[in-house]
């Protein structure tokens, strides 16, 4: 029915709703993770942290902790391209420069930057293409830096607002800017933009703020209110809470996007792009939830 993967089981000290702080502590993240393949495949946990075309990893580094998504474009299965490798690939490249120290905490768009420039290393070319948020929590200055690039993205929540976010990147309706690598024939052909167009960002967390980083299946069926009623369930910073509201989250953005009388974040922007469209939008989801705690080795 879904998967759940949990990530440092922290005893966190904090209180929700945030709270002003100035000292020497380190900060941590407790994160659970949820997803939705749309396909068969649906709650079935890939290789790699994969649900359906979708990606992410959760990686610990005495640093920083640092966490993304990725949501590999459907299309190229039309070629025979199984567009799950290619995000998958990326998250995983990411996941071990950090655990091997290679990244800087304040320059996410660098990690991006340097696992995609691997993957077009590759002596055997892995074609495909992905969207892609990275979001790093440096433990010391306490500040969040983010890379977001298309149309993936994340939330900061505070004293049940939204206090910061990432910015959408699309090149025009439903065709967010990805990373890509396609076959010598059809380069130029294929859009691809590079990992330095990555919106960037940093902000200055406290203790108990909630980060939900996810992909755009959960942002087109789900707007930032009833977000923000799940996460009002979240009541304590223990795992177990996290992963119940993550789970929460994930299922109800999958129930929505198989509503034909819906009318979706994706079906609004549709209409506004001139397009007579509802419901909800059929889509791999995949949801990162994490409080920032204090640091517990």
């Amino acid at each position: 029915m879904f998967s759940v993967l949990s990530y440092g089981r922290l005893v966190a000290r904090a209180v929700l709703g945030g709270l002003s702080q100035t000292d020497s502590r380190d900060y941590s993240l407790v994160t659970a993770s949820c997803g939705f393949g749309k396909d068969f495949r649906k709650g079935i946990l890939k290789k790699g942290m994969c649900y359906g075309d979708d990606a992410c990893f959760i990686a610990r580094h005495r640093s920083a902790d640092v966490l993304g998504v990725a949501d590999g474009v459907g299309g190229w299965r039309d070629y025979g391209v199984d567009p799950s490798q290619f995000s998958g690939t990326l998250m995983r490249t990411c996941e071990r420069l950090v655990k091997e120290g290679r990244f800087v905490p304040s320059n996410p768009v660098g990690i991006l930057t340097t696992s995609y420039y691997e993957l077009l290393q590759n002596k055997v070319p892995l074609l495909g293409s992905s969207t892609a948020c990275i979001v790093v929590l440096d433990r010391q200055s306490h500040q969040l830096h983010t890379a977001n690039l298309g149309d993936s993205g994340f939330l900061v929540v505070r004293g049940g607002e939204v206090v910061h976010r990432s910015d959408e990147q699309q090149h025009y309706f439903n065709t967010p800017f990805q990373l890509s690598i396609a076959p010598p024939e059809a380069e130029g052909a294929v859009l691809s933009d590079s990992p330095e167009a990555a919106d960037s960002s940093s902000f200055d967390v406290q203790l108990g703020d909630i980060i939900l980083t996810a992909t755009d299946g959960l942002f087109d069926n789900m707007p930032d209110y009833m977000i923000l009623q799940e996460l009002k369930k979240l009541k304590n910073t223990n795992y177990e809470s996290i992963q119940q509201t993550a789970r929460s989250i994930a299922e109800q953005a999958h129930v929505l996007a198989y509503d034909p009388n819906y009318m979706s974040p994706f079906a609004q922007f549709a209409c506004d792009n001139g397009l007579n469209v509802r419901g909800g939008k059929p889509d791999d989801i995949t949801v990162l939830l994490s409080i920032v705690a204090e640091y517990t080795d």
